[in-house]
């Protein structure tokens, strides 16, 4: 199943975005409070490195499925806000990206 996804630049949107919405999730979830609350630096450093990639690569595929599919603005700029936001590529996803046209 993973294979099929990948063959499309939808489907690598929808693969990128999940990870980036996870890695987001553990962003904000775990690694902040274990620096701010534990004093624990190190996940923010590694997990945020991690999120930065996902999330640049998040909006390369987002403007390579804009130019695709002939999005407009109003849905280009719906799941870039849905980036930035916890549970928001989740939302995207469902949508948004299950229903391209």
């Amino acid at each position: 199943m993973l294979a099929n996804l990948l063959k499309t630049a939808l489907g690598r949107l929808r693969f990128v975005a999940f990870l980036e919405g996870t890695s987001l999730l553990i962003l904000m979830g775990i690694a902040m409070p274990l620096k701010y609350l534990a004093g624990y630096p190190e996940p923010v450093r590694m997990v945020g490195m991690a999120h930065g990639v996902l999330f640049i690569l998040y909006v390369i595929l987002l403007i390579q499925v804009v130019f695709e599919y002939n999005w407009g603005w109003k849905k280009f700029l719906l799941a870039l806000v849905a980036s930035v936001i916890p549970f928001g590529t989740f939302y995207a996803d469902q949508k948004i990206f299950r229903h391209p046209n």
